[in-house]
């Protein structure tokens, strides 16, 4: 065989200073571009220059989120091995090097956190206000398990993850973890919270409900955990999450049962005051997913409801 290989490249590319740290750093948190320049004490055009080399090296992945761009590792076996290298061998220079660099993602972190805990509290009364009308949140998740039971999760997506506390859950068990929000404060939010709980594995995206930024029949499992009434046109929304179903997959709802709360309109921007289960199920049809029974969970003014649908699995007439 003659020609570069793609791994001799990679360690061309690892051969600066910066670019190595770079690496480091992100295989332990996914950091922005601006974070990254902080912790070395670069500036963010130098910064975005590496990052850009090590994108194209196959080292890192970049992602857009509103005005920020988000690094983390390529995860193939190939970079893994690598980063496994680096850490075997690395001299008493490089980890001093390494630790500095550690200490001061630490205080990054940290103000992550403190930037978290100011945006939750700003909107704690409004939630609060909420999880007083219905059944405990816990009540609630443990339902979600005991539906799942011991049916694999595989690749799993959640849809408006909020804190991303369906991800702290079920991310443990599945083969691949994305949450996905519309909202960037509510992504800072679920990174802190995910990393206080030493959530590994799991990645966030910014995107819309309406348009995953997720190819066709990417999923295993999907989830959509008290958001669907947040959408002025639910059979869209569960029409895109089937999108994004493979064939033998499952969509997890949880959402409100129909209730007559018009307040929440105007004060928590709901768009639909719960939903009937006729309603569900036609658009379970309608998006081609076979929809079951709706577990109810009563225990406040309002009531809970946890549908579960599938996506048919391929024939082996419809296959050949």
């Amino acid at each position: 065989m003659t020609g570069n290989l793609p791994l001799t490249h990679r360690f061309q590319v690892l051969g600066d200073a910066t670019r190595l740290r770079i690496l480091m750093l992100v295989a332990q948190v996914e950091l922005t571009v601006g974070e990254i320049a902080h912790v070395l004490g670069q500036s963010q055009p130098s910064i975005s220059r590496h990052v850009r080399i090590l994108d194209e090296a196959g080292l890192v992945r970049r992602r857009r989120e509103g005005a920020w761009v988000f690094v983390e590792p390529a995860r193939d076996t190939a970079d893994y091995l690598l980063a496994g290298f680096i850490a075997g061998t690395a001299t008493a220079d490089d980890e001093a090097v390494f630790a500095a660099d550690a200490s001061r993602l630490a205080a990054v972190q940290r103000e992550r956190a403190e930037a978290a805990a100011i945006y939750f509290a700003e909107r704690a009364e409004q939630w609060d206000t909420l999880r007083q009308l219905h059944v405990s949140e816990t009540d609630v998740e443990a339902a979600m398990e005991g539906l799942v039971g011991s049916r694999p999760i595989g690749r799993l997506v959640d849809i408006g993850t909020g804190t991303g506390r369906m991800l702290e859950i079920f991310a443990p068990r599945a083969s691949d973890a994305v949450g996905i929000d519309r909202s960037p404060e509510m992504l800072r939010l679920a990174r802190v919270k995910l990393d206080e709980a030493g959530v590994t594995g799991a990645s966030l995206r910014q995107g819309d409900m309406f348009a995953l930024p997720l190819p066709d029949e990417h999923a295993d499992t999907v989830i959509l955990h008290l958001v669907l009434h947040f959408a002025a046109t639910p059979g869209q929304v569960i029409s895109e999450a089937a999108r994004i179903l493979r064939p033998g997959g499952q969509l997890l709802i949880a959402d409100f049962a129909p209730h007559e709360r018009e307040e929440l309109r105007r004060q928590l921007k709901h768009q639909r005051l719960g939903f009937a289960d006729e309603a569900m199920q036609r658009w379970f049809s309608a998006a081609n997913l076979e929809g079951e029974t709706p577990l109810c969970l009563d225990g406040g003014e309002l009531s809970v409801n946890l549908w579960r649908a599938t996506h048919p699995p391929i024939s082996r007439s419809e296959a050949a």
